[in-house]
This record gives C-alpha cells, sequence and structure tokens, in this order.
C-alpha cells in the first residue's frame, strides 16, 4: 500500500526545469525560442526571448563570409538533400534504345524475322510512293532529325550552287532552283506548325 502512495507523492517527482533565460545580454525574459548559433554548429542554439529571436533571424545570413561557388555548391548539395548523385545516362542514349525498340514495330517488320527493324522500314518505303516531306528532305538531301537552322543552312548551301545567274542561265540549275525553293518552303512550313 506504502508503494501506491508514493506515485502520488511530490518528494518522488523530477524536479521541473528552471525556466531559460534570454541569451541577449541585459534582458531578462524567457528564453523560450531557439536559435542556432552558427553555421558550421547547427544544433548549439542560442535561447531567446520573442523580441530577441526576430532581431537575431532579421540579422541572421547563413551564406555570410562564403564566397559565390561556395554559395552554388552549397545550394546544389541542398537540392539532392545533401546525397551523392550520378548521372543516369543522356538523352541520346534513351532516343537509340527507344529506336531500336521501335524499329521492332515498324510496318513490315514482322513479315521477315530476319529483316527486321531499319531494313524492314527501308523495304516499306519503297513499296509506297514518298510523302511530301520525305520528298523534300530528299531534295534537300536532309535526314531527320535536323531543326531549322539545319534547315536553312542547307538551303542557302543549295541555292548558292543551283542559283541560275551562278550558272550562266542554265534552265536545267533554273528548273533544280524551284525544286529547291519548293521542298525548303514545305519543310519550312512544318516547323510553323
Amino acid at each position: 500500500m506504502a508503494t501506491a502512495n508514493r506515485r502520488f507523492d511530490r518528494a518522488f517527482e523530477e524536479p521541473a526545469p528552471a525556466a531559460r533565460r534570454c541569451d541577449h545580454p541585459g534582458c531578462a525574459c524567457a528564453g523560450e525560442f531557439r536559435a542556432p548559433k552558427s553555421r558550421q554548429h547547427l544544433n548549439d542554439y542560442w535561447w531567446f526571448c520573442l523580441e530577441h529571436v526576430r532581431e537575431y533571424n532579421r540579422s541572421w545570413n547563413y551564406y555570410q563570409g562564403m564566397s559565390a561557388d561556395q554559395i552554388e555548391r552549397e545550394a546544389r548539395r541542398d537540392t539532392v538533400w545533401d546525397r551523392p548523385t550520378w548521372p543516369m545516362g543522356s538523352w541520346r542514349a534513351e532516343q537509340r534504345m527507344r529506336a531500336r525498340i521501335y524499329e521492332s514495330f515498324a510496318e513490315g517488320a514482322g513479315d521477315n524475322p530476319f529483316h527486321a527493324g531499319r531494313e524492314a522500314q527501308e523495304e516499306a518505303k519503297q513499296g509506297r510512293p514518298l510523302t511530301e516531306q520525305e520528298s523534300a528532305m530528299k531534295t534537300l538531301e536532309l535526314a531527320p532529325p535536323f531543326d531549322l537552322k539545319t534547315l536553312k543552312a542547307r538551303y542557302k548551301t543549295l541555292v548558292k550552287l543551283h542559283h541560275p545567274d551562278a550558272n550562266g542561265g542554265s534552265r536545267d540549275a533554273e528548273e533544280k532552283f524551284k525544286t529547291i525553293n519548293h521542298a525548303y518552303s514545305v519543310l519550312k512550313a512544318g516547323f510553323a506548325s
């Protein structure tokens, strides 16, 4: 019975922790709010009253004393929670892998298992007429993928080569020049849409 009464006896209770004082010099208020002491010791704290913790936070600069490179390095480390990272390959490698996968589903790939992939695509293309874009790419001697800058550079080269004035007014050069202009306008329209 005596043990049961001891549970409620104040003599056996833990003493209440003493109220912290504000660590700001000359302040007698209770220090209820913590703030890190420095960037190097983020787990060591100053204890301040509300007024002084606000003042401390306004003046706190984590990056004070660091160079621009150190700040950049710190920001990058924080982005990945200070864990090491490794490159996971490149977009080009993934494009090649996807291309190989899609080649196996190309038109005519299942007809002959020994000629799957690109060869099957080429065979299938030979059996059908070229689209306007394919014909334009063939005229400008371009293969996908290409960007507008590449298209313009190729167009410029061919125009200089086949311009009628550069070829003494030749009819063949004029026809080739018209074909090049048409092919360029077809492919350029594809970039606009």
